[in-house]
């Protein structure tokens, strides 16, 4: 049975990749702050056996370390990098502080980073060895024409950054990384206007992984398959 590890996955695209991946038959390691408060997540466990909920905060260094140790042994096919803020905060000249920018990277890029170096190893030992960060167009330079979004923009930015560095890291063990944008999602974070659903997306997402190959690795991509330019 192929093993996914998500991020965040108490709601919106975490919930999604949790049921569309259950539903595939894979084993699931959903993680998030409180999974004794994740009432939609335990109802996906009394509905798909194989999902087991685990304790994560992506701000704590130490809980992150117990997740590694936790999981020695257990090979790891997707690492889906999905937790994330949107900084709303800390988005526009005039309104940005230290405390603020220091939380949404910790959240958005180091948190990130630590957890490719916590569980490498579990996915090098997997099948598909694949790493996907869900970055966000808003991230790429070249497609900057609005500004604004400051903290978002640049933690993406540095996420796509660590993506890529990892790919060329372990590309000796044959793990594959992505940074991907998931489209304007209906989600908390993107709102009830939004372009694409949960359901649109996440299943993009993951067909975009499983036919990821490893010259591909450290790309960036939109959940339809397409490039973004850097």
């Amino acid at each position: 049975m192929s093993t996914v590890l998500i991020t965040g996955a108490n709601r919106g695209l975490g919930l999604e990749f949790v049921r569309q991946y259950a539903a595939m038959g894979w084993q699931v390691l959903a993680t998030c702050r409180t999974p004794e408060k994740a009432e939609l997540l335990g109802q996906l466990t009394m509905e798909y056996p194989q999902v087991k909920l685990i304790k994560l905060d992506v701000t704590n260094e130490d809980e992150i370390n117990l997740l590694a140790t936790q999981l020695i042994g257990q090979a790891i096919d997707h690492l889906i990098l999905n937790a994330g803020v949107l900084g709303e905060d800390c988005a526009k000249l005039g309104e940005m502080t230290q405390a603020k920018w220091l939380e949404v990277l910790t959240i958005n890029t180091v948190a990130p980073a630590l957890l490719i170096q916590a569980l490498q190893d579990n996915v090098a030992a997997s099948e598909h060895k694949t790493i996907i960060g869900i970055s966000t167009r808003v991230a790429s330079l070249g497609d900057n024409s609005s500004g604004n979004m400051y903290s978002y923009r640049t933690s993406k930015a540095a996420l796509n950054q660590i993506l890529v560095s990892a790919a060329q890291n372990l590309r000796e063990q044959a793990v594959k990384t992505l940074a991907i944008h998931p489209g304007w999602v209906q989600t908390d974070m993107g709102g009830d206007s939004a372009t694409f659903t949960p359901q649109e997306s996440v299943a993009g997402i993951i067909s975009v992984a499983q036919n990821l190959t490893l010259e591909e690795s450290g790309s960036f991509r939109v959940f339809d398959g397409s490039t973004i330019e850097w």
